[in-house]
C-alpha cells in the first residue's frame, strides 16, 4: 500500500479556503480532513480491527504537523498488528491518567483513595461506632490511624498481603505492646472481612498469620491477702478526691468484695 503521498508541509500550507477537495490522502490509512475546525485541518487515520473499520483522530494541522502525523499513524499500524486497537488503547490511557490525577488530588487533600484499606476501614468503622461505648470506639480508631494507616492505608485493600500486615504489626510489637498488636490484628481482620462482605476484597490476609505473634496473656491483679495491705488499700479509698461516682464505687466495694468468679 503506497505511504507518504503527501509531498511536504508546504503542500499543506498551499490549501487555501474554497479548495473543492474534502480531503487530502497520505496513503496506507491516513489522510488530512481538509477546514474541519475553522481554519485547520484535521488528521485521521483508517484502519480494520477485528473486521470492522475504525477511525482515529491523530490532532489538527498545524499543531501536528506532517511528520508527526506518519509517526503516530504508524504507530498505530504497529498496535494492529499485535493485536491492539489503538482506539481502545488511547481511551484505556485517558482513563488511566483521569484515575492517577483523581488519586493525586486525593493525595493533597488528605483523603484516602476508593477502594483503599483506609477508606473501607473508616467506613467499617462508621457502620459500627453506634454500637460501641465512645472510649472502646476512640482506641479503634486511634489505633487504625497511627500503627495501621500510615503503612498500607492508601494500598487497594484486594491487594494487600499477610507480609504487609505482618510488617506493621512487628512495628508495633517492637514497641513491646504485644496486646496492642493483638488487638491490631483484630481489627485487620474485621476490617477484611468488612470488605469480603461488600465484594471488595476476596479473602482476609490476617487469617493467615495465626502463630505468627507470641501469644499473649492478660495478667490480672492478685487479690491482697496481707492485713496490712488491706488496711493500705482502705486508707486510699477514704483519701480518693476523685469524681462523686468512682468515690462512692470505690467505698461501695469493700462492703461486697465483689470477685470475678
Amino acid at each position: 500500500m503506497p505511504q507518504h503521498l503527501i509531498p511536504s508541509n508546504a503542500t499543506i500550507q498551499a490549501i487555501k479556503p474554497g479548495d473543492s477537495r474534502q480531503r487530502l490522502g497520505d496513503g496506507a490509512g491516513l489522510y488530512l480532513l481538509l477546514f474541519v475546525k475553522g481554519g485547520s485541518h484535521g488528521w485521521r487515520f483508517d484502519y480494520t480491527f477485528k473486521g470492522k473499520r475504525k477511525t482515529l483522530s491523530l490532532g489538527t494541522y498545524p499543531t501536528t504537523g506532517l511528520a508527526l502525523a506518519r509517526k503516530d499513524a504508524a504507530e498505530a499500524r504497529r498496535k494492529v498488528r499485535e493485536g491492539i486497537d489503538p482506539s481502545a488503547d488511547r481511551q484505556e490511557k485517558r482513563v488511566e491518567e483521569a484515575t492517577q490525577r483523581l488519586l493525586a488530588e486525593l493525595a493533597e487533600a488528605g483523603i484516602a483513595p476508593p477502594g483503599s484499606f483506609e477508606a473501607v476501614a473508616r467506613e467499617w468503622f462508621l457502620k459500627n461506632k453506634s454500637t460501641w461505648a465512645d472510649s472502646h470506639s476512640e482506641k479503634i480508631i486511634r489505633r487504625l490511624e497511627r500503627d495501621v494507616f500510615p503503612w498500607i492505608g492508601k494500598q487497594a485493600i484486594n491487594a494487600i498481603k499477610p507480609a504487609d500486615i505482618l510488617e506493621l504489626l512487628k512495628r508495633v510489637q517492637e514497641r513491646g505492646a504485644l496486646e496492642t498488636t493483638h488487638r491490631i490484628q483484630q481489627n485487620c481482620g474485621q476490617v477484611f472481612r468488612y470488605a469480603v462482605a461488600t465484594g471488595r476484597a476476596t479473602s482476609d490476609p490476617s487469617r493467615d498469620l495465626r502463630g505468627a505473634l507470641p501469644a499473649w496473656r492478660p495478667v490480672h491483679y492478685p487479690t491482697i491477702t496481707d492485713p496490712r495491705d488491706v488496711g493500705q488499700l482502705l486508707r486510699d479509698i477514704h483519701g480518693y478526691k476523685g469524681g462523686l461516682v468512682v468515690r462512692c464505687a470505690l467505698k461501695l466495694t469493700p462492703l461486697v468484695f465483689v470477685r470475678p468468679g
